[in-house]
């Protein structure tokens, strides 16, 4: 039987300033989307990735459209190297929004667009903060989330893998969960310089203005499954990925279930297509026996394509 293989999509964070250059200069089909996106969003993605500065690449309004263009641009190049298919997709908060594209939920067009008017909206909505808890013992983060609570709001952003959480919500409550998470055994709380409290309630005008956005979207129905960060389940239906997008901004992203999702749907190969390697490094912690791949220019492409070959030609 044939090895079922995901692609997997980066979020924020996983930016580097010349990201996709390499692929830009090498692969047309990775060429015709960067030059794709400049004009569909009417600024220089190819500059703010490949030349930054690091001041503009960072900033969220920036970073959500150039992640998207060359993480799609890596898998236009993939997809021209080799005639390997995934049977499941996934990504990482505004990465969900490739792996729909990788899905034919909807076009170039449509995702650089609807990425645009996430990322602005999104960057629109200040206050509060986020941070990263390292190791945190079984059971720590609900009970230190509940004590923190009589402060100020504060809530699960990201279940990354089984050693990582990021906790979000109001800045004095976030720092609190995180103080007494320490006393409970966390390895490491880092806070994460955000403009706001991604994926936390902070951000439910965002959603609520983003769900007018999307009722006029054209969407289709996924070819091949996405599996949604707002609840870790397959879907295919257009309508349930419009209802999805907006509620995406401001629920948890459930990454770990996620990926456990996959694998129990038999997935043993995953490939990390985008900029950086967050996500393989994850998919190490969740699933440390499956065969992790990363396609972020034309070197690490080459060794996939390889290495896919081979795994598909061993079955």
């Amino acid at each position: 039987m044939a090895k079922k293989i995901a692609f997997l999509f980066p979020g924020q964070g996983a930016q580097t300033v010349g990201m996709g250059k390499d692929l830009y200069e090498n692969f047309a089909s990775a060429q015709k989307v960067f030059d794709t996106a400049d004009t569909v969003l009417g600024k220089k993605i190819t500059t703010l990735c490949f030349d930054g500065p690091e001041e503009d690449l960072k900033q969220t309004v920036n970073t959500q459209p150039c992640i998207v263009t060359m993480s799609i641009a890596a898998l236009e190049a993939l997809k021209s190297e080799c005639g390997i298919n995934a049977d499941f997709v996934a990504g990482h908060s505004l990465g969900e929004y490739c792996a729909m594209y990788a899905a034919g939920v909807m076009s170039l067009d449509t995702a650089l667009k609807a990425i645009q008017k996430r990322a602005d909206l999104m960057s629109e909505t200040k206050g509060g903060a986020m941070a990263a808890v390292l190791n945190a013992p079984a059971g720590s983060v609900e009970d230190a989330l509940k004590e923190a609570s009589s402060i100020g709001y504060v809530d699960v952003a990201n279940y990354n893998s089984p050693a990582q959480v990021v906790i979000t919500g109001d800045e004095k409550a976030v720092q609190k969960a995180g103080e007494i998470l320490l006393e409970k055994g966390a390895r490491r709380v880092v806070p994460l310089a955000v403009s706001g409290a991604f994926h936390s309630k902070f951000m439910e005008n965002a959603g609520k203005e983003f769900e007018k956005f999307v009722s006029d979207l054209e969407l289709n129905n996924a070819s091949i499954p996405v599996v949604t960060n707002v609840d870790a389940s397959l879907t295919t239906n257009a309508e349930d990925f419009r209802t999805k997008m907006p509620k995406q901004i401001y629920s948890s992203v459930y990454w770990t279930q996620t990926i456990q999702k996959m694998a129990e749907e038999g997935v043993e190969i995953f490939v990390e297509i985008g900029p950086g390697k967050v996500l393989a490094g994850l998919n190490k912690k969740i699933i440390p026996d499956a065969a992790v791949y990363n396609v972020f220019d034309k070197a690490s492409l080459e060794t996939a394509v390889t290495a896919l070959k081979e795994q598909l030609a061993a079955v």
